[in-house]
């Protein structure tokens, strides 16, 4: 046994997490995101803690359960964002976009060829919008959010 004097750095620290670091004393700090698994709680009346997935969220959004302006929050954020914001739960195209396209162009199908339905958006060209029947139709069902985009997603 050798009487070597104690030093600080012959010793192997116990480390223990700073506070506020991830699996510190405080739990608090930097947040790691899960982002293989996108679950969201959603702030709704009646929601509570459940988590949903994007497509639970995408069925909701076409029964209208949610809307674009929704706030919804990623598991491991600590701030809600719109479901708007979420990839894949409303269409790309807009609301206020398709609304504006139908009024003032709505007779020449560029509402359809805004979302992406050609055929359709062909057809109200060449008939002239059905003869207005059809364009003003197409701004109701619109501005009801009662048309989406070729995908079959509400317009954002």
């Amino acid at each position: 046994m050798t009487n070597e004097p104690t030093s600080p750095f012959n010793q192997q620290p116990n480390f223990q997490p700073p506070q506020g670091f991830p699996g510190g004393a405080m739990g608090g700090g930097f947040v790691q995101m899960d982002v293989t698994t996108p679950t969201y709680f959603v702030q709704m009346m009646g929601a509570g803690d459940r988590l949903f997935s994007v497509g639970e969220l995408m069925q909701m959004a076409k029964v209208r359960a949610i809307q674009p302006s929704t706030l919804v929050q990623h598991k491991d954020s600590p701030y809600p964002v719109q479901a708007s914001t979420v990839s894949g739960v409303f269409s790309s195209r807009e609301w206020i976009t398709a609304m504006l396209l139908s009024f003032f162009l709505g007779a020449l199908g560029v509402d359809r060829f805004y979302l992406g339905q050609t055929g359709l958006g062909i057809a109200k060209l060449l008939t002239f919008g059905g003869c207005g029947v059809w364009a003003i139709i197409d701004f109701i069902l619109i501005a009801m959010r009662n048309i989406a985009d070729v995908d079959g997603k509400p317009l954002a």
